[in-house]
């Protein structure tokens, strides 16, 4: 999700090796790190120089690696900004959840420990791709793949908790109000430089568990009004 990256944290190994989707050899770590390094070399530059400034070619040299290399592993400009690790870890989180916790509140659960692991150069980042997804067109318009795919895997693990076919209209609807929920927080912590991504995206999720009722309660006038 951008939400869509799960980057990696240094502050709590022993939650990250239980929320990591299974154990990699050291030619795959070196694959995510140099992954890593890339996107990284290539925020920058689009923060520096501008999205539409900045060539393929200036953020091979950057990271130092071959253009061939970077087109690897990020095929298009678009997938500098959106490709992300967050889906598989935020799917070993939502498993370890105990059965007996509802499936809404597993999920806002699994998405405040993972981000709960995320150093803060990592979120400072997360925010970038997010602010980058809305403002630059060609980024926004290859969001809705993503926030597709996302969707799809929510969906499959609703089904999988609840014992539904994953192309039930409930999973269905479950699955893209978590996207909705998503969005909306992307938004407020996009416009507002003072709002924590952990506890926004949290809240967000949490409307879905109070309800639509909730949310369409209004707020009395204050005494005097």
């Amino acid at each position: 999700m951008v939400i869509s990256s799960m980057p990696p944290t240094a502050s709590t190994p022993t939650n990250r090796t239980a929320l990591t989707p299974a154990p990699i050899g050291l030619r795959e770590r070196k694959k995510a790190q140099t992954r890593a390094a890339i996107q990284r070399h290539a925020l920058h530059l689009f923060q520096r120089d501008g999205y539409h400034a900045t060539t393929m070619e200036q953020i091979a040299a950057a990271a130092e690696v071959s253009p061939s290399t970077l087109y690897r592993y990020f095929p298009t400009k678009e997938d500098l900004v959106l490709q992300d690790d967050y889906d598989p870890v935020t799917a070993a989180a939502f498993r370890a959840q105990p059965a007996d916790l509802p499936v809404l509140e597993a999920f806002r659960a699994a998405v405040e420990q993972v981000l709960a692991m995320t150093d803060p150069r990592d979120r400072e980042e997360t925010i970038l791709r997010a602010r980058l997804s809305f403002a630059i067109p060609e980024v926004r318009a290859r969001t809705l793949d993503h926030m597709l795919s996302t969707a799809d895997m929510i969906a499959e693990l609703f089904a999988e908790r609840l014992g539904r076919p994953v192309d039930d209209l409930g999973i269905r609807v479950l699955a893209g109000s978590i996207i909705g929920a998503m969005l909306g927080a992307q938004q407020v912590w996009i416009a507002d430089p003072d709002a924590d991504l952990l506890t926004v995206t949290v809240d967000a999720l949490q409307c879905l568990i109070d309800g639509p009722a909730a949310l369409t309660r209004q707020t009395p006038p204050a005494a005097g009004a």
